[in-house]
């Protein structure tokens, strides 16, 4: 960490070009206020294998996706979902899964697949040790989002970093917040407040750099760091209210 000193002084260890992209999917979501920081997530990661557990309408995996390409990254994702709803996102019909998989078909079906199921379903689909981005969004219940953490821990990568929507949601059945205040300790790790909160944790003992240097200065400057992605955010929340 050392020779990353004085990297951490400045804004380039958690800002970047990619950082001010406009998404080009714009779809009714909760998440569209973190788009500015996974757009740079993925870049500072260049992340080999990306899954996300709870995709509904795509909204954050599509970004993850645009960012791939942009990135021209040899990249694998993987989107799990039931696309049949829960208690919590609501029940709907089959024409949330029709769009995603159009919108996955017609623009990403090069390297993004969709797994529909249970996400336990799909443990086997995914090799232990691979996955460089995990983003967990399914159930938000506290027993819920320990399962998913448990369950997925081993298909993470030595340079693995897990993100987990949600963590500032406080709502009966919401339990995300209660688990973060505890992981949150055992491993390196950021939380940002705005859009429900999303919480970052640096799982993999081999971080990249980038990572390492992004844990370093937002510890360091937790304020500014918020501030930037909470303005960042708004502006695409704007745009998604626009639409």
């Amino acid at each position: 960490m050392a020779e990353m000193t004085s990297s951490t002084d400045s804004r380039d260890a958690w800002l970047g070009a990619s950082s001010s992209w406009k998404r080009t999917h714009i779809t009714t979501s909760a998440w569209p206020g973190h788009a500015p920081f996974a757009f740079w997530l993925v870049d500072a990661i260049r992340p080999r294998s990306i899954v996300e557990l709870g995709t509904h309408f795509g909204s954050s995996y599509f970004v993850f996706c645009e960012a791939a390409v942009r990135l021209q990254l040899d990249t694998r994702a993987y989107a799990l979902d039931t696309w049949q709803g829960d208690d919590q996102a609501g029940i709907y019909g089959e024409e949330v899964f029709q769009s995603v998989s159009a919108t996955n078909s017609a623009e990403f079906s090069s390297f993004s697949t969709l797994l529909r199921g249970y996400f336990d379903d799909s443990l086997a689909s995914i090799a232990d040790g691979s996955v460089d981005l995990l983003h967990i969004d399914g159930r938000h219940g506290y027993a819920d989002v320990t399962h998913d953490f448990a369950a997925w821990l081993p298909k993470m990568s030595n340079r693995g970093v897990v993100i987990f929507h949600d963590i500032a949601e406080h709502q009966e059945g919401f339990g995300v917040w209660q688990f973060w205040e505890g992981v949150s300790k055992q491993y390196p790790s950021f939380e940002f407040e705005h859009a429900h909160g999303l919480g970052v944790l640096g799982v993999g003992p081999d971080l990249p750099l980038t990572m390492q240097a992004f844990f370093a200065a937002s510890a360091a400057s937790p304020d500014q760091v918020r501030a930037a992605y909470e303005r960042l955010g708004a502006q695409i929340e704007e745009l998604a209210e626009l639409h």
